[in-house]
């Protein structure tokens, strides 16, 4: 019972991270000054770390205001 919650739950959050997605990418997350963007030939490799670092703050500030 417990893991077809945590597929439902899972589900649901990848549903509205697809449907935030729009939006987001027009406020600029991901294209912060600090992520890695390497360019060579045909290929391009692109990690956020700054935005991965924002989020994860963000995230560790919500779960901690609603454990309290």
């Amino acid at each position: 019972m417990n893991v077809q919650r945590l597929l439902i739950a899972l589900g649901l959050l990848i549903l509205m991270a697809g449907i935030a997605w729009p939006i987001l990418s027009r406020s600029g997350l991901g294209r912060l000054p600090g992520d890695v963007v390497i360019h060579r030939g045909n290929t391009s490799f692109y990690f956020p770390l700054v935005t991965c670092l924002l989020v994860s703050i963000a995230l560790s500030v919500l779960f901690w205001l609603f454990n309290r």
